[in-house]
């Protein structure tokens, strides 16, 4: 099995209210995406909530695992140039998606909850069952996120937060 090299994350508070993330790759290619409006407050916050959940669950294969095999920004959406996400990529959206729908409502969800929706996923897509999440498990996944948050926060206009992702060096899976 190949090692899949880390990436350097940039995410880019822009002094007009833009947003931009991009990608740099150990072997010197880089992806990147402007957001303007709406876009702009929701995708960075979004994009750390996917770093926490991958990092901390050990989600080599997610949107950062992904992105560090050589796909682009670009690839992710319509009209799907590489074909449709992994279908284990997507048990990483759909946690993501799940940490999105609480900061967007203020409800915070269980882990039998989410464990339930990864299962019906899994059975509908005949992938075998992840490993269930606990609730330590997605209090890790809130602290982090929330650190990163805050670091995103002290940001200043035409600043950039930076991350590394090395998927090599994360701790198996979890939930994923």
């Amino acid at each position: 099995m190949t090692r899949t090299p880390p990436i350097v994350i940039r995410i880019k508070k822009g002094a007009d209210g833009r947003t931009s993330l991009s990608c740099a790759r150990a072997d010197g290619t880089t992806t990147w995406q402007r957001q303007e409006g709406a876009q702009a407050s929701f995708f960075p916050r979004h994009d750390l909530t996917h770093y926490a959940v991958e990092t901390v669950l050990g989600h080599r294969g997610g949107f950062y695992g992904l992105v560090a095999a050589g796909w682009d920004l670009s690839d992710f959406g319509t009209p799907w140039p590489r074909g449709k996400l992994p279908k284990d990529a997507n048990l990483s959206e759909m946690i993501v998606g799940f940490f999105d729908r609480e900061r967007a409502t203020g409800q915070i969800g269980t882990a039998d909850e989410l464990n339930g929706q990864l299962a019906t996923f899994c059975a509908e897509h005949e992938l075998p069952a992840p490993e269930k999440l606990t609730e330590e498990d997605l209090s890790r996944v809130r602290q982090k996120r929330a650190e990163l948050f805050v670091q995103w926060e002290t940001v200043q206009p035409g600043g950039v937060l930076e991350l590394v992702f090395d998927p090599a060096a994360l701790e198996p899976s979890v939930g994923g």
